[in-house]
């Protein structure tokens, strides 16, 4: 665990944000080391944060056990370095021993998934959320994504709670996220409640996300091509629109399109880029499954691709 607050860690990253994979054995079992070897490049590679066992991390398929090992393996590999968030979810009470669980393996913070199935009222999710802060000293990021989705009220409330400190979203209307973030703006003024886009590929829509007022993305990229994702993230922050379209045109857009040709690719693709560059992470477990191979062949030629696009914009410049 790191010592400064993770709010002001993530104010203003030095890179992406990192979402790794859970790796997992020829047997099956989480590999720890392959955990960590994943980590240690992405670390390396200049992520500002490590989100481990989220969603691009298979939070659903790990059992209490194995989420607890993997996030000490993030915890260990990233040594203080970089602040180490993890996933929490399901009712209140199984999210709240997540939470604890993931305090006892050293984490910096929780991102908190939404409730298991059900479709709740605000009053009960907002429930639901200020049980789960008050059930750890770990900060708590809220994902806002399916069957939770508020109301700009309700995260004024959030950002009212202690120990919430901020709000991703996974939804995708920027009306919505306008408005909350104008509301909270007007009725919890100060620079500490964070704001993150959490959509799949979120550097696609990010310029649309920084106009109004979400300057932090998850990046799933990075998983499998830190030079691609870091090259985009420093271009956006520089203002240097000419290297984020030329990397929107031929890199993002296509790879969204490659995406959207299988359920659950937002997980088993970007895993299947993280073997293609070389480090074994196993397969997806079920449900998800794993993508075409004519697929897996499509997105090596776009990473390679995405290469070639970095060269044209250090030869352009």
């Amino acid at each position: 665990m790191t010592s400064a607050p993770l709010a002001a860690r993530l104010r203003v990253p030095r890179g992406p944000l990192f979402f790794p994979v859970t790796a997992y054995g020829p047997d099956g079992a989480v590999d720890p080391a392959a955990c960590r070897a994943h980590v240690r490049r992405g670390v390396e590679a200049g992520a500002a944060a490590v989100f481990v066992c989220c969603g691009t991390g298979e939070f659903h398929a790990l059992t209490p056990e194995e989420f607890q090992e993997c996030v000490r393996a993030a915890v260990a590999e990233t040594a203080g370095r970089v602040p180490v968030v993890a996933g929490a979810g399901y009712g209140t009470a199984l999210a709240v021993r997540y939470a604890r669980l993931a305090e006892e393996a050293g984490a910096d913070g929780l991102l908190a998934l939404p409730p298991y199935l059900v479709v709740a009222a605000q009053e009960g999710l907002l429930r639901h959320y200020r049980e789960l802060a008050a059930g750890t000293s770990l900060p708590v990021v809220v994902y806002q994504r399916d069957n939770a989705v508020f109301t700009p009220h309700t995260v004024v409330e959030l950002a009212r709670t202690e120990g919430i400190v901020g709000l991703k979203d996974g939804l995708g209307d920027l009306d919505l996220m306008t408005r909350i973030v104008s509301a909270v703006r007007e009725a919890v003024p100060g620079p500490d409640f964070l704001y993150f886009n959490g959509l799949p590929t979120a550097e696609l829509t990010q310029p649309a996300y920084r106009a109004v007022g979400v300057p932090l993305y998850s990046s799933a990229v990075f998983c499998f091509a830190p030079e691609i994702a870091l090259a985009f993230h420093r271009a956006l922050g520089a203002g240097d629109e000419a290297t984020v379209r030329r990397l929107l045109d031929g890199f993002y857009r296509p790879f969204v399109e490659l995406r959207s040709l299988g359920r659950g690719y937002a997980v088993s693709l970007v895993k299947a880029g993280v073997r293609l560059r070389g480090l074994d992470v196993g397969e997806v477990r079920p449900p998800l499954h794993e993508p075409a191979g004519e697929h897996v062949k499509r997105l090596g030629e776009l990473i390679e691709r995405g290469h070639a696009l970095l060269e044209e914009c250090q030869e352009g410049k």
